[in-house]
């Protein structure tokens, strides 16, 4: 098929039918009663949420809302009017004394005092990467920046011990959120529902045995933009699908874009499509209007992220019976 800008279109009523003759298939083989899904506040497990309703009724299906002292109280009200809109079971559940008890914001807080011994409860931090992957030949170097909630910020470069220090310890966040839904999910004789999409997937944009140790995938082979047409199919509330993308794992609001991707969906999904199906460049360039450089420099990141990342996608190694 000739590349074009409508390439990653979908028929939504033939994928929704798909994605629930999926969802019921994998119920009845896992023996399971029904589902349990973890509600962000985002259009990913709103839209999982939906066709999990539609496939096993709303009675079914249990949502989970997992607060902390980070994230944005925006997520819980969005995820409680998604909820409620679908007519699903939910518990709020404060993940704060977990990470508390474990460690996660003093681990994390001792390395970026190293960097800023300013740095206290009292500002908030994100990590960036270089923006605009199309116009900069960058390295994926990662910025931390904080901000004393005056409006002063500040930001160093991240070198490798402290990138790594950080991440550990944020990274204790979706690991701890899977704890709480495979509880319930145990404790109800239901499976665990999964949120992530294709480009998260390619790209290696989810936690191991965090957001991706779950059960099923429903989405996992659509891309974000795909992701959204179903949302508007399906009837997501309007406010999440407005909602800019974010981990929402730091405690200074940051986009996809500018922690991971470095590309808005709309250009990175069609050139991950042209990257995973080796569509030739003059045909890039013809629908885009990128030069070879440029898609050059954007498949190196691919490249790059996509076989540093690997393992996050492998069952772990075993020996061999010889």
């Amino acid at each position: 098929m000739k590349f074009h800008k409508d390439i990653l279109k979908i028929n939504c009523e033939k994928e929704a039918n798909r994605i629930s003759d999926f969802i019921k298939t994998q119920t009845l083989t896992m023996r399971r009663e029904g589902a349990v899904i973890g509600l962000s506040g985002g259009v990913d497990s709103a839209v999982s949420a939906e066709l999990c309703v539609r496939t096993l009724g709303k009675e079914k299906v249990f949502g989970l809302i997992l607060p902390e002292r980070e994230s944005s109280p925006k997520s819980e009200e969005l995820a409680l009017k998604q909820a409620k809109k679908m007519g699903i079971s939910l518990e709020i559940v404060d993940t704060t004394p977990t990470f508390e008890a474990f460690g996660t914001y003093r681990k994390r807080d001792e390395v970026i005092k190293k960097i800023f011994p300013e740095y206290d409860s009292s500002y908030r931090f994100k990590i960036t990467l270089p923006p605009d992957l199309l116009t900069q030949d960058t390295l994926n170097f990662f910025t931390l920046t904080i901000d004393d909630g005056k409006g002063n910020t500040k930001s160093a470069r991240l070198k490798k011990e402290a990138l790594n220090g950080i991440l550990a310890a944020t990274d204790t966040k979706q690991r701890t959120r899977m704890l709480h839904l495979y509880y319930f999910a145990e404790k109800m004789n239901y499976l665990v529902c999964g949120t992530t999409n294709k480009s998260e997937m390619i790209q290696g944009f989810f936690v191991k045995y965090g957001d991706g140790g779950v059960d099923i995938e429903p989405i996992a082979h659509l891309y974000k933009t795909q992701v959204y047409q179903l949302a508007e199919w399906l009837g997501i509330i309007e406010e999440i699908i407005q909602r800019k993308p974010s981990p929402d794992t730091f405690s200074f609001e940051v986009s996809d874009e500018e922690f991971y991707f470095r590309l808005p969906y709309d250009k990175l999904d069609l050139l991950l499509y042209a990257w995973e199906n080796k569509i030739p460049f003059r045909e890039i360039y013809e629908v885009m209007g990128l030069s070879e450089n440029r898609v050059s420099r954007v498949f190196r990141d691919f490249n790059a992220k996509y076989n540093a990342t690997q393992h996050l996608r492998r069952l772990p190694p075993t020996v061999t019976i010889q």
